[in-house]
């Protein structure tokens, strides 16, 4: 699968950089990077933000010259990360690799000390992907709609993780309750691999999350995949149907995993980073990786990481003010 590229190629976009900002702005994207860059993720490690922060962190240390290291401030929804990111000097030595329900669901649901549009300047999308729908091993289900029929035979007693209250999984589950009619018990965590822990450990019976931490699992029979989220099957997990082939048509849920900076980083370093960024996302090497792990490598420059972030804040805001939804 190729990688999907949205932009101009990466030499025309730096030459119209150069041409537009002179040779104060040259020489400040010369001398970036001066230290170590930290990339902080919102999550712990183990689930998809992780995953594809640490895809991107090596082979941008060796193109920069200068180690990019994943920094993990999980927990509170995105809430000690971001705003982590927001503050810190914008000079691009402090990015974020944001996992696209905490920017543009969760701030729709609980109170947030940062906005996702003003205190962020757009990088580069780097992977999307649906969700998958899957199960512990022990439960007596094999497709969404034995699930769904399980459920009905046993309200309240089907238990779903989430990396926290307003995050995509909790909307997903809240969602999948109103369109199936049935009830299920919301369990947050404080992200993907604690909430994948307790489901392979038996605690837990479904979650709702991207498909690069279960793959492993879903291979070696400890987790059953009901659906996936998408409009289309993937390639890495062929025989799960789409929720829409399941019965589901509305039930259509990706994420996008993206890097953003301060706001007020100068643009050469914006520039500079994508361009890079865009490279990495080109090879083989990545394209395959993320084929692998159920995602697909959707390169996005900055202007249009940007418009897309603010569509799918509406969006998001749309579903969650028609569906009710509420944080815990």
């Amino acid at each position: 699968m190729k990688a999907r590229l949205l932009a101009a190629p990466v030499a025309w976009m730096a030459l119209m950089g150069s041409l537009l900002s002179g040779p104060t702005a040259h020489a400040q994207a010369e001398a970036y990077p001066s230290k170590v860059v930290t990339m902080v993720v919102p999550a712990a490690p183990g689930g998809t933000t992780d995953i594809a922060a640490r895809m991107i962190a090596e082979p941008l240390s060796k193109s920069l010259g200068q180690q990019v290291i994943v920094e993990n401030k999980a927990g509170a929804n995105g809430g000690i990360a971001t705003p982590f990111v927001a503050r810190a000097k914008p000079d691009g030595h402090t990015l974020l690799m944001q996992y696209s329900g905490y920017h543009v669901i969760t701030p729709h649901l609980i109170k947030q000390g940062w906005d996702p549009i003003k205190d962020f300047a757009p990088v580069a999308n780097v992977l999307s992907a649906p969700q998958v729908i899957v199960a512990r091993a022990g439960l007596p289900v094999k497709t969404l709609p034995e699930l769904v029929a399980y459920a009905k035979a046993n309200p309240d007693k089907l238990t779903y993780a989430s990396s926290g209250n307003g995050s995509l999984q909790h909307v997903t589950g809240v969602v999948l309750e109103q369109l199936a009619g049935i009830k299920l018990v919301h369990v947050p965590y404080k992200g993907t691999g604690q909430a994948l822990n307790d489901l392979l450990g038996g605690t837990v019976d479904l979650t709702f999350t991207t498909a690069p931490p279960l793959s492993g699992h879903i291979k070696g029979g400890k987790l059953i995949p009901l659906a996936v989220t998408g409009p289309s099957r993937l390639p890495s997990l062929p025989d799960v149907p789409t929720a829409a082939e399941a019965g589901f048509p509305k039930l259509e849920v990706d994420s996008f995993f993206a890097v953003y900076a301060p706001a007020g980083t100068p643009r050469p370093i914006i520039d500079k980073l994508t361009a890079e960024i865009a490279k990495i996302m080109q090879t083989e090497a990545f394209q395959r990786k993320a084929e692998e792990q159920g995602a697909e490598a959707n390169y996005m420059t900055p202007e249009q990481l940007g418009e897309f972030t603010r569509a799918e804040l509406a969006r998001w805001g749309d579903v969650i003010k028609a569906a009710d939804i509420k944080a815990d």
